[in-house]
């Protein structure tokens, strides 16, 4: 089971953009919070990743493969001056 979420969580990273970013803020409750059940090793290897690198390679995928990210409505309090 252990390699099935190392894999899955590689496909999220690489596919969805929100995903990664919260992976890479908070690593543990974002994968717990996608029923990815990673160990501490696997945690470590992964948050080792190179943004940058999953970023092009992200980019350079298909995008009907990748998980269409759109900005964050801002409410009316936000967009006061």
């Amino acid at each position: 089971m252990s390699q099935h979420a190392v894999e899955r969580t590689l496909g999220k990273l690489l596919t969805d953009e929100s995903f990664r970013e919260r992976f890479f803020t908070a690593p543990r409750v974002t994968a717990w919070a996608a029923g990815l059940r990673l160990s501490d090793i696997e945690l470590a290897a992964l948050t080792g990743l190179s943004r940058s690198a999953l970023r092009s390679f992200s980019a350079s995928l298909d995008p009907r493969i990748c998980r269409l990210c759109l900005p964050r409505k801002s409410s009316p309090e936000e967009q006061q001056p």
